[in-house]
């Protein structure tokens, strides 16, 4: 499977598992075996994605845009948001959001430090990792929306 549609098929497993496996199905239309197709890294499934229709179901139930992020990213494009979204604390502005980022850098860096200690990182640590690191950027992305808030 070409490197392109293993990334794809991880941030459409962390959009199903963002979004919980069965509201994933009651959103979708689509089984638990058809959701597992579409981020299963077998040969058998390497050519099957997730439909569009599908992925704007779940997106907009998920926390983070998961796929659109990772399509974004595969052309070089930084997505901004725009919407108020659950996680957006209207009140404190930046100095909650340097806060947050510190703790959450320390939860990365904590994560890190205890995936490593064997000196091999694991894929279940490689998944706690990258959830840390999608905390990370959230967290990012609001301190951006309140800098640009103060701005203008």
């Amino acid at each position: 499977m070409a490197i392109v549609g293993r990334y794809l098929k991880k941030h459409t497993e962390a959009l199903v598992k963002d979004v919980g496996i069965e509201a994933a199905c009651a959103l979708t239309g689509k089984s638990k075996a058809t959701l597992g197709r579409y981020y299963s890294d077998y040969d058998e499934h390497a050519e099957r994605f997730m439909p569009v229709d599908a992925v704007a179901a779940l997106e907009e139930a998920a926390t983070f845009p998961h796929v659109t992020a990772a399509l974004a990213e595969l052309k070089g494009i930084s997505l901004e948001f725009t919407e108020t979204r659950s996680n957006d604390r209207s009140k404190g502005g930046v100095n909650s959001d340097v806060i947050a980022l510190s703790q959450r850098f320390g939860m990365l860096m904590a994560e890190y430090h205890q995936s490593i200690a064997d000196g091999v990182i694991s894929a279940t640590e490689a998944k706690r990792l990258l959830k840390e690191t999608l905390a990370l950027q959230k967290v990012l992305i609001d301190m951006k929306l309140h800098l640009e808030d103060e701005g203008a």
